[in-house]
């Protein structure tokens, strides 16, 4: 027992605003060593601590007991409903007597009903066969699934109020950081886990999101077979839940998985003597599963057509234009995913990042387009009016045919062309709009500077947020897609996967097997050109790309700002909070710096951003954008108007009657704790303005801050812009990821990697065997820049100080963008 909870992992369910908290399918029984003795003991010795933890975390996420059991009770109706409805429509009316009763004056739509007896009588057998008996069987299951969550989540109601001493009534106002905290109080005493004395932060995220870092690291590593070229369309990116749900299956819960259980890789799979075993073992199992597909796809696209029609037909007449909106799609949940980012975590920052990404993609305007909406607005609006005319004026008289359904379908005809010509008044700068979109969504390709005008950047982005109805006929169609993708693609990445957990899984005492990637070394995955020379060691094979390491460990170090990162990711993080106190403490601010295009372009979010950076630099309020021409974009949760400086710490007073500050509504969404975290780089900037350098010492910044001292400017901000404050944790996450960014490609500019083309950078990319393993590896740093022209890389002033001491006062500064409106 006690080797299996030293050497495995687990994983969560969908991550998705649809899905948050949706109960995985390879849930298994927990198993509790309990000592009878007192009520502390209850809990003792957890066995699967991923499936206990993952359930006390949606327990949280969907406030409680009752609403869990309701919203599940409801959805067993809600299926039972579609199925008989369907088969109401199916057979027992008559569709011939309804559409001649039209001109029946008396006539109504219960005159159309067949009589209970002939509808039964005509619903065909084979259709009974194929669709009802697979439902009922469907929905049994689901009943017991359902009373067997019942019990689950009973013993978690009772570890709330016992353990962890949160009541019902208190649970939907308080942040899972505080529930996390209480956990860890709770394994002191109750010692769930008999392996470590004290949880970390870590730890708990580990658990929770075994799975989900595995599969995160796999799209990051382009592993998984979502990417194609097609003929006509081009670059084409398909993952739809359905197929994300069986690679879960091939990959983690299946009864062929890699994983013994939710914790323990098998051994075989840690070995490299039997790769070529393991590969043809597994490329055969995801074969079965393809073909169970293939014979599953007509039952489950019957279902995708019932369900579509149902939940989205009166949505799309109540509202024709929403088929036009967007939506950030699967690859791009799982592409701008950090590791170790919790499913609230993620869909607030999507959801801060939404208004600026519509925005930057509706400034891509085609003017062919443009004229032909334009004309198919007037045809469809003069027929329609006409329409009307008759329907009003003279219905007792003239009758059309379908009249209803003609002005149904012209109304969404005129809606969509409206939707579709912009305001010729408006000018856009593409640069501008992107960084704001950077600065939530937190990820983008190198290639994407310097590139927002283009429509290349445009169709790259739509992969990451595309339309609504591109989402739905994906869904729809992913059915009879799947099966070739799981039989053609995937299983020739059958050894790849195995390779992939022999060399990304390590064993973590009293947490199991986790992928190395989640443990945001920046010393074995991070990328040269995201951290200073000498601080990792990773190969090409071995790094994460487009920053994932570093950016992850950021976001994971300002969410839980009393964890303990590793030495060398202490260094790490150090190191970018004393180079910026550098810049601010050198004197004015260059617009040539990284800091400054990062505040700036933090500044461009609206007016509460400027104020920010105003109080923190008041340099910098002379060069911020005026705030008539900034769109004021929210910066928190879109459902949480909270007044800007509650979330002050504890203590901090309101101006009524001298009580604490205490919000709700939209807690629990909340990322990291309510006061924000001293530990980022805005208590950095914050602390050496205020003190003028004098808490500088020789070797850097001292980056020790209190979060009284970051809170207490908070009443500075009270009249800036309403809810700014609501999320200070991800403020200070967009500023740190915007900075990440500025250095990176500087560091990019300096090294000579921006000089070296596709050929030659797949030249000096160079496979290496060790054993069985294969490996990629680029070239060193000081060879790539003998092989790019040295001579004409200049040396930025704000990296010089993080290399090897080299200044170079004329280094190019950054072109200065300014957003026209």
């Amino acid at each position: 027992m006690a080797e299996h909870l030293q050497t495995s992992y687990q994983a969560m369910g969908l991550a998705e605003e649809e899905d948050l908290g949706q109960d995985s399918p390879h849930e298994r029984l927990i198993m509790f060593h309990e000592v009878p003795e007192n009520n502390k003991s209850r809990w003792n010795h957890i066995e699967d601590l991923d499936e206990f933890f993952t359930r006390v975390y949606r327990y949280h996420q969907k406030n409680g007991f009752l609403c869990m059991m309701l919203q599940e009770v409801l959805e067993l109706v809600q299926f039972a409903f579609v199925v008989i409805f369907s088969l109401f429509l199916l057979g027992c009316i008559d569709y011939n007597r309804l559409h001649a009763g039209d001109a029946k004056l008396n006539f109504t739509i219960w005159d159309a009903l067949v009589p209970t007896n002939e509808c039964v009588k005509s619903i065909n057998g084979w259709v009974v066969l194929l669709l009802l008996v697979p439902a009922a069987v469907f929905w049994i299951l689901q009943v017991f699934k359902v009373v067997y969550h019942f019990f689950q989540y009973m013993e978690i109601q009772a570890f709330y109020a016992n353990a962890l001493k949160i009541s019902a009534d208190d649970l939907p106002n308080m942040t899972w950081h505080e529930v996390q905290q209480r956990l860890q109080e709770a394994q002191k005493d109750q010692q769930m886990c008999i392996h470590k004395r004290e949880l970390s932060e870590l730890d708990i995220y580990h658990r929770i999101l075994r799975f989900k870092n595995y599969f995160v690291s796999m799209v990051n590593k382009s592993l998984l077979p979502i990417k194609y070229r097609l003929p006509v369309v081009g670059d084409y990116v398909f993952l739809t839940r359905g197929l994300k749900y069986n690679f879960e299956l091939i990959l983690f819960w299946g009864p062929w998985a890699p994983f013994e259980n939710n914790w323990h890789l098998k051994d075989d799979f840690k070995s490299a003597q039997k790769r070529k075993e393991l590969a043809a073992f597994l490329s055969q199992k995801i074969l079965w599963i393809g073909i169970a597909n293939f014979l599953l796809s007509p039952l489950i696209f019957i279902w995708q057509v019932l369900y579509m029609f149902f939940n989205y037909a009166e949505l799309i007449k109540r509202e024709p234009g929403s088929l036009g909106t967007r939506r950030w799609s699967q690859y791009g949940r799982y592409y701008l995913r950090h590791f170790n980012e919790l499913d609230h975590e993620l869909l607030a920052r999507l959801n801060r990042g939404y208004r600026p990404a519509a925005k930057y993609m509706s400034i891509f305007t085609s003017p062919i387009m443009t004229i032909i909406a334009k004309n198919i607005a007037f045809f469809a609006g003069a027929i329609l009016v006409v329409l009307l005319f008759i329907t009003l004026g003279f219905e007792q008289h003239i009758h059309v045919d379908n009249e209803l359904l003609a002005i149904t379908a012209l109304t969404v005809v005129i809606t969509v062309c409206r939707a579709s010509i912009p305001d010729e008044n408006l000018v856009w700068c593409p640069e501008t709009l992107l960084s704001m979109v950077l600065a939530q969504i937190h990820y983008m390709p190198d290639t994407w500077k310097g590139n927002a005008h283009t429509y290349k950047v445009r169709d790259e982005f739509s992969k990451l947020f595309q339309y609504k109805i591109a989402f739905l006929l994906e869904e729809l169609m992913s059915p009879l897609i799947s099966p070739f993708i799981i039989c053609f693609c995937l299983r020739q990445k059958a050894l790849d996967i195995v390779d992939f957990y022999r060399n990304f899984t390590v064993d973590v005492v009293g947490v199991g097997d986790v992928c190395s990637f989640a443990q945001m070394d920046v010393r074995h995955h991070g990328n040269p050109t995201w951290v200073a020379e000498g601080h990792t060691q990773a190969s090409h094979y071995q790094q994460a790309e487009d920053g994932k390491t570093e950016l992850s460990l950021m976001h994971f170090t300002l969410t839980n700002p009393r964890w303990k990162p590793p030495p060398d990711c202490n260094m790490f993080i150090n190191s970018i909070r004393e180079h910026v106190g550098r810049e601010v403490v050198n004197g004015p601010i260059s617009e040539e710096s990284a800091l400054y295009q990062s505040l700036y372009s933090i500044a461009s979010l609206g007016a509460g951003y400027q104020s920010l950076v105003t109080s923190l630099v008041p340099p910098m309020s002379s060069r911020c954008p005026e705030r008539s021409s900034l769109p004021a974009y929210s910066s928190g949760y879109p459902s949480m108007p909270v007044p800007a400086g509650m979330l002050g710490s504890q203590g901090q007073q309101s101006p009524i009657k001298g009580k604490p500050y205490r919000p709700r509504g939209g807690i629990s969404r909340i990322e990291g704790p309510l006061e924000g975290s001293s530990s980022g780089l805005l208590g950095t900037i914050m602390q050496t303005s205020s003190t003028g350098g004098g808490s500088l010492q020789a070797s850097g910044v001292d980056v020790s801050l209190s979060n009284a001292s970051l809170t207490g400017m908070l009443p500075q901000l009270q009249q800036s812009e309403p809810g700014l404050q609501a999320d200070l944790t991800s403020t200070d996450m967009s500023l740190s990821s915007l900075y990440l960014h500025e250095l990176h490609h500087r560091r990019k500019r300096y090294r000579g990697y921006d000089d070296i083309g596709v050929e030659e950078m797949q030249q000096m990319t160079g496979d290496e065997e060790e054993g069985e393993e294969d490996a990629r590896h680029l070239t060193a740093p000081s060879e790539r820049q003998s092989q790019s022209s040295p001579e004409r890389l200049l040396i930025p002033a704000d990296l010089a100080e993080m290399g090897d001491d080299v200044e170079d006062e004329d280094a190019a500064p950054l072109v200065h963008l300014a957003q026209i409106s």
